[in-house]
């Protein structure tokens, strides 16, 4: 397991934890998904056997915010 901590703008609620949390949780190879506002920062602990990081990116991407 490896983990990755992403940059990512435009998050200021809850509705945004949940949509990244739910979308990035449920790709195959990632194990935890935790998002802090605070910082503007997801830490994702996975899987690089089984998913990339371009892969956690885009989901987030998807979602409506922007990975720096």
């Amino acid at each position: 397991m490896e983990t990755v901590t992403i940059k990512v703008e435009g998050m200021s609620c809850q509705h945004c934890i949940n949509s990244i949390e739910g979308s990035v949780g449920k790709l195959e190879g990632v194990s935890t998904v935790k998002v802090d506002l605070d910082r503007g920062t997801v830490n994702i602990d996975f899987d690089p056997e089984k998913v990339t990081k371009d892969k956690m990116k885009d989901a987030i991407e998807d979602q409506g915010y922007d990975v720096l």
